[in-house]
């Protein structure tokens, strides 16, 4: 894994071509699949949350899990293949907005749970 300017990723594999063509390849297809992950989980989390039915509730829950599962594994391959990288923030950054969010609790109806 490299890490340079703030950006963490994994080496491309190196027969990807410099060029994409118009043909799909495994980059393209697990893009659609983590995509349609996403746009799964979003629709079982509203079902989840308008659910009448206790078993229905809970077989929509058993599905939403899985479909969090198989986003999270889509796109750790992407990351292991270098087809997906992320941002480093500073931690003076992240300490900063601990202490924002932190100071929201104040506004809560109810009192956080002593962690």
């Amino acid at each position: 894994m490299q890490q340079q300017n703030n950006v963490i990723k994994n080496p491309k594999p190196a027969n990807e071509p410099q060029v994409k063509g118009p043909e799909l390849n495994d980059r393209d297809r697990l893009n659609d699949i983590l995509a349609t992950e996403k746009y799964l989980t979003d629709s079982f989390n509203v079902a989840a949350r308008e659910a009448s039915h206790d078993l229905l509730h809970q077989d929509i829950m058993l599905i939403l899990n899985d479909c969090h599962r198989a986003a999270r594994d889509v796109y750790n391959l992407m990351f292991e293949n270098g087809w997906y990288k992320l941002e480093a923030e500073q931690q003076q950054k992240l300490d900063q907005m601990n202490q924002q969010f932190n100071g929201y609790t104040t506004q809560f109806p109810y009192p956080l749970p002593i962690q």
